[in-house]
């Protein structure tokens, strides 16, 4: 039975790689998979997704209004068959685009495997993630260490004097030069974030695990 699994973690913890080993697996053994990337992220180049360490692959770039299930569709159509949708870049994805990637579980019965970060500079959710840690089937951790040694969880960006930014806005491209790793306590002591800060940021996590319900499916047009 296809299920949708989040894998998150802080920045440079090799998601992307960890992406493209899986989508390797499936063809390794004869199998299609539809990869999807956000539009805006384009670091990699057009329709592109690649990793550190040099690995790279074709994917189906996506903008904030487009419909995932229409997209799989289409590659379905040219394909016939795709046994496996990667996302990469996840945190980038609407409520409504999670909601897609639900519908193609369970309607479709193609696993969703997506990869991104949990939270932004400020240490709060994405969106995408929000939604994700919401309605995924599985949630995995993908581990990094802070330059503490600890476990880093946190992210902090930079600017080009290597000092942490305290505001701007949540979405801003980049890589090593504007984002560093680190755990909770390095966060703090940045001075970025305040107790009262992450007593809200727990709020939220009790609210995820208790009372932010999956709504219950419409009914999808025959085609």
């Amino acid at each position: 039975m296809a299920k949708l699994f989040f894998y998150y973690s802080a920045m440079n913890a090799g998601k992307t790689t960890t992406l493209l080993q899986s989508a390797y697996n499936y063809h390794e053994r004869g199998m299609r998979t539809l990869i999807f990337t956000p539009k805006l992220d384009h670091r990699s180049g057009e329709s592109m997704v690649a990793s550190r360490i040099g690995l790279k692959a074709k994917a189906v770039a996506f903008e904030r209004d487009d419909d995932l299930e229409i997209l799989l569709n289409r590659a379905i159509a040219m394909h016939q068959k795709i046994d496996c949708v990667l996302v990469d870049e996840a945190q980038f994805l609407s409520k409504n685009q999670v909601w897609q990637l639900t519908e193609i579980v369970d309607q479709y019965n193609i696993p969703v495997l997506a990869y991104g970060l949990r939270t932004d500079f400020r240490g709060e959710l994405f969106e995408g993630s929000q939604y994700l840690l919401a309605w995924a089937d599985s949630l995995i951790e993908i581990k990094t260490i802070c330059h503490t040694g600890k476990k880093a969880t946190m992210v902090v960006r930079v600017d080009e004097n290597g000092l942490a930014v305290k505001d701007g806005p949540q979405v801003e491209i980049g890589g090593n030069e504007r984002y560093v790793s680190v755990s909770r306590a390095e966060l703090l002591a940045t001075g970025k974030l305040s107790a009262r800060d992450f007593d809200r940021a727990a709020e939220v996590a009790a609210r995820l695990s208790g009372v932010l319900m999956r709504p219950s499916r419409p009914k999808r047009p025959v085609p």
